[in-house]
């Protein structure tokens, strides 16, 4: 019976069908093989500077020799502006197109990130909660700290629905004040489960490709499945982004 089992084993571990689709999701060192320190340079330390390049590339390099005739790179950057600024200017108003450079920053890092993360090989950095959690508290420290140097204490009617029969207000006050806080934690958990449940079922339908009889249509849910990922690499950034601007309503206009 031992011996059955340990032959089991060892065909399951040659096998095709053992894969671990959550390995490509682990912080690993790039110049040695030991643990990982609050200072040790990883793949995703990697991954984040190439991210800042290719924003650079695309961003600086490409509209450096700006034309009438724009070229493609040029024409992708000025869409982008041209994307955000619109987003920002109808959710938080005039009075938040001077916060436009903190939201541009966010949205082109997340998408960036994420597109570079469909890379063969790339490390996905937005599917670490680590990642979007930095992003996803700087918002709220931000649009907070704004709201009261903005309202003073006036920005605590943010809180209070003045439209609510008045015996409801207490409670929706405090369901308000739950909702506040926890928005940091859904900005980030968002971001970072949809890209690592993308990237996971991925690897999972890759793995199903090696075997030659149901190949085919593995190879086409993959397909499939990473035309909708780019699809999520968009849509995700845009969700950070336009939540940040409904944020920084709140924190320009909390009587609103």
């Amino acid at each position: 019976m031992a011996t059955e089992t340990q032959s089991a084993d060892a065909a399951a571990e040659g096998s095709s069908l053992v894969f671990h689709p959550m390995d490509q999701f682990i912080v690993k060192p790039l110049f040695s093989d030991g643990p990982v320190g609050m200072f040790t340079i990883t793949n995703v330390t990697l991954w984040m500077a190439l991210t800042v390049v290719a924003i650079i590339a695309l961003l600086v390099l490409a509209t450096s020799k700006r034309a009438v005739v724009p070229s493609r790179g040029q024409s992708i950057a000025e869409l982008a502006y041209g994307f955000v600024y619109t987003m920002v200017e109808d959710v938080a108003g005039k009075d938040g197109v001077k916060y436009f450079p903190m939201i541009m920053t966010l949205f082109m890092f997340i998408v960036m990130a994420n597109m570079l993360g469909l890379l063969p090989g790339a490390f996905t950095t937005t599917s670490h909660i680590a990642v979007t959690a930095v992003m996803a508290m700087a918002v709220f420290l931000f649009v907070t700290i704004l709201g009261f140097w903005k309202n003073g204490l006036g920005f605590l009617s943010v809180f209070w629905i003045s439209s609510a029969p008045l015996v409801l207000r207490p409670i929706l006050a405090l369901i308000e004040v739950i909702s506040y806080f926890v928005r940091p934690v859904s900005h980030s958990i968002r971001l970072a489960g949809n890209m690592m449940a993308g990237h996971a079922v991925i690897k999972v339908f890759a793995a199903f490709a090696a075997l030659l009889a149901i190949s085919p249509f593995a190879i086409l849910a993959i397909t499939a499945i990473y035309a909708l990922e780019l699809l999520v690499a968009f849509i995700q950034a845009y969700v950070f982004a336009i939540l940040t601007c409904v944020y920084l309503k709140d924190a320009l206009h909390p009587h609103h």
